[in-house]
């Protein structure tokens, strides 16, 4: 029997002490491996039916003792990221310090490799790592589910990114429920373009033009997983969002025509883009795939990963 590739933290389910050292967390990106998009709420967002794929693209966050409360950063989107009250990261240490009935001090410093606006929830995933850490920082002795009910006040990707995994998320993505994958790894090319997408301008986008909705029920996908054949995963792989994205970003479709001539198995758009992913058959399949893309000079970046990994966790 294959192993699984992450196993449950028991430690989130029972009580801590606060850290008296800093406290590291790392947090991966994710993928839709199915994103179909229902009507509008009236909430101004759209109902949603989605499969999560947590994937082995991370940032870190390290959370220390502080007088009061502050970010810093390195790497992907320095000094293009707000590193105050705008910021998921200081967001998400606030409500919960306001949830605990602690004093929001820390000095959060946060290592991005994910890039920004890609459609990989790198800001969801920020402040999914920021939960966890000030959890571990301040002791508050929240369980799992209790740090992704806060998540869903923030954000509709954050509670998957505490949790991680693969994931059915329905209503407007927040309500997360895992799926049970037997521990097969799934190995991905990731294109990264040179300019993001923004997310509510790709769904405003998709009311404009009146997108078909081609994803259908996800019954299809969830067999798929079941069955731990890449070839099988491929034919279900489907993104409503994907049209909006290529007409916002025409140069896109060639991307993912690349990525097919490359040999990748499928290609879609991850999310709400403009982040092109790619299915492989294996390591060494996705290797290729990736020194192909990357000879094409076709986009800013091209990154390999496994999935799924675990949601935010303290290395």
């Amino acid at each position: 029997m294959t192993e699984p590739l992450f196993s449950e933290d028991e430690e989130f389910d029972r009580p801590r002490l606060a850290a008296h050292g800093p406290v590291r967390v790392r947090v991966p990106a994710k993928i839709n491996l199915h994103l179909h998009v229902g009507p509008s709420r009236p909430d101004g967002f759209h109902e949603l039916t989605t499969v999560y794929h947590a994937i082995g693209l991370y940032d870190e966050i390290t959370a220390r003792r502080g007088d009061t409360l502050t970010l810093t950063m390195e790497g992907e989107g320095a000094g293009e990221l707000s590193l105050d009250e705008d910021n998921l990261v200081i967001r998400a240490a606030r409500v919960l310090a306001a949830e605990t009935g602690h004093e929001p001090h820390a000095r959060l410093h946060l290592k991005k490799q994910i890039p920004i606006a890609a459609g990989l929830a790198g800001g969801s995933a920020d402040a999914a790592a920021a939960l966890v850490a000030c959890d571990q920082l301040w002791g508050t002795g929240m369980s799992r589910d209790d740090l992704a009910a806060i998540a869903a006040t923030l954000g509709s990707d954050i509670p998957f990114l505490v949790l991680g995994g693969t994931a059915l998320g329905t209503g407007r993505g927040e309500l997360v429920s895992p799926i049970l994958t037997g521990g097969h790894a799934w190995h991905w090319v990731l294109a990264v373009a040179e300019e993001g997408l923004s997310t509510p301008t790709v769904y405003k986008t998709f009311d404009e033009i009146g997108a078909q909705t081609n994803a259908g029920p996800p019954d299809g996908l969830l067999a798929a997983l079941r069955q731990r054949d890449p070839e099988v995963l491929a034919a279900e792989l489907a993104n409503d969002l994907q049209a909006a994205a290529l007409h916002l970003r025409p140069e896109l479709q060639g991307v993912l025509d690349a990525g097919l001539d490359a040999g990748a198995l499928a290609g879609l758009v991850s999310g709400s883009g403009p982040t092109c992913v790619f299915l492989a058959e294996d390591a060494r399949h996705a290797a290729l795939v990736a020194a192909e893309l990357e000879a094409r000079d076709c986009c800013r970046a091209v990154r390999t990963a496994v999935g799924p990994v675990p949601g935010a966790r303290v290395l």
